[in-house]
């Protein structure tokens, strides 16, 4: 660790993320950031056809994974009071419908080509100070506890994508599940194949709720891994 802050570089199913870690001299800060693999926008305002919805307008970000985003309201729902339940299934809904009716593509690696989940919003997506609210519901109909970090990455590159925002607006973003907030930001452009794609920069409080201890011992014969051919 280094002062006042340590870069971690992390290995995810995406490619490596660079965290920047708070360090006193004692302990790490609880306030950490994180530089995302290049996001970019997959489509917007791609019609789909939900069940029990009709015809929607929703747009996909990928920001490591990808996402499906619309406002709750498209679907007669409210981000912040709709029951969560109510949230799920109609997130679930437009998850299936979009993974019927849309074919994701990934310039560098097709295993990453799956819709993960859909995220609805208040629909405060152009520029604000004020903190815009978003709920995720993502894998098997989970939801996250937080704005999500993937979540957050997709949708400023969205944002950036429709001119909402700039290089280097920060943005706050709300978990409507628990409040939680995280803030987020395009730190610069890149390209990820043929897609216009910028680095977001995600903060937010991380704590620890655990350790782990990993040994490796001298007569293990695969003690430094092993490739599969």
């Amino acid at each position: 660790p280094s002062r006042p802050e340590a870069a971690v570089t992390i290995h995810c199913p995406c490619g490596p993320v660079t965290a920047f870690v708070p360090w006193d001299g004692q302990r790490s800060g609880s306030r950490v950031r994180f530089h995302s693999v290049p996001a970019f926008a997959a489509a917007a305002d791609v019609t789909v056809d939900v069940p029990g919805h009709g015809k929607v307008v929703v747009d996909i970000g990928y920001g490591g994974a990808f996402y499906a985003f619309l406002s709750a309201e498209r679907l007669g729902l409210d981000v912040c009071s709709s029951k969560t339940r109510d949230l799920v299934d109609a997130a679930s809904a437009v998850t299936e419908a979009v993974k019927r009716q849309f074919k994701l593509h990934h310039p560098d690696n097709e295993e990453l080509a799956f819709l993960y989940g859909t995220i609805l919003t208040d629909g405060k997506d152009a520029f604000s100070d004020e903190p815009t609210t978003n709920i995720c519901v993502f894998a098997d109909a989970q939801v996250d506890r937080s704005p999500t970090g993937s979540g957050v990455t997709a949708r400023i590159a969205l944002q950036y994508h429709k001119g909402l925002i700039q290089l280097n607006q920060s943005r706050t973003f709300r978990s409507s599940s628990t409040g939680s907030l995280f803030t987020g930001k395009a730190v610069k452009e890149a390209k990820c194949g043929d897609y216009n794609a910028v680095v977001v920069e995600v903060s937010g409080e991380a704590f620890y709720t655990g350790t782990a201890t990993f040994v490796v011992e001298e007569e293990d014969p695969l003690k430094y891994g092993f490739s599969v051919k």
